[in-house]
């Protein structure tokens, strides 16, 4: 089995003692493909490193996340448009719109997301969505920038049945990852009516860690309990989810 993880914060802090562990166990599992989000600048560096590690299995994305759009946002995104300008990424991520920490940065983390989707046309990438108790706040800017050339991932979807089929509309895959597994989760309730092709598996490790595992770190091993998951869920083969979801994230990354 193959499996590709969309979504996976290696260089976090929180795998500083067993990086190298984690990654084999992750490869042992079948996961040959991790793509990395960007936060801000500050994990540039450490983002480098782990590619030049793993150069046959990482995948860097570029972009500011929105819990840290503060008051140097324009900085922030200067960075950003620096490093895309230098090298090769493999998204614009992630990037979005997140009230459930803190509203009063609104209207700079409404700026930054329509700056970075237009960094995401200019360099025809695909846009990688962190969306926090604010769908009506991105879906109103994806309405505004919708195009045949804007398109990408909703990241760890957690939302209703109509959100999925909206986010869908604007060309997003849905990201599915550990709350798929959670019994309060409620996505797996109609995942079934959601077309496998729109689908994508990540982890966000070291966050939400699916069952038995929730609760404790993450890490991208762990997809195969989200592959497990879908199985029982499409009622399809492990490995069959595993090919399909693989091939959807090579049809966003281009890869």
């Amino acid at each position: 089995m193959i499996v590709t993880d969309t979504h996976t914060h290696l260089y976090s802090e929180e795998f500083e003692q067993d990086r190298n562990e984690m990654m084999q166990r992750a490869i042992d599992a079948g996961v040959s493909r991790f793509f990395v989000p960007a936060i801000d600048s500050t994990c540039t560096q450490s983002m480098y490193d782990l590619e030049q590690n793993y150069p046959e299995n990482v995948f860097l994305m570029m972009g500011l996340h929105p819990t840290y759009v503060k008051d140097n946002y324009k900085t922030e995104l200067q960075h950003v448009e620096t490093e895309l300008s230098k090298r090769k990424f493999y998204a614009i991520g992630e990037i979005g719109i997140d009230l459930y920490w803190d509203k009063t940065h609104l209207k700079e983390q409404q700026d930054a997301f329509r700056h970075q989707i237009k960094l995401a046309k200019q360099y025809r990438l695909p846009i990688v969505i962190h969306c926090r108790e604010a769908f009506d706040e991105i879906f109103e800017i994806l309405e505004e920038a919708k195009s045949p050339e804007l398109f990408g991932i909703f990241h760890c979807f957690t939302g209703t049945y109509e959100q999925a089929l909206r986010a869908i509309s604007f060309n997003m895959k849905l990201g599915i990852g550990g709350v798929v597994t959670f019994k309060n989760g409620k996505i797996d309730q109609f995942l079934h009516q959601i077309d496998l092709q729109h689908i994508v598996l990540e982890t966000d490790s070291p966050y939400l860690a699916p069952l038995p595992y929730r609760g404790k770190r993450n890490e991208s091993s762990y997809i195969v309990n989200v592959v497990d998951k879908l199985a029982e869920i499409y009622q399809m083969p492990s490995n069959e989810i595993a090919r399909i979801t693989t091939e959807n994230s090579k049809a966003v990354f281009g890869i």
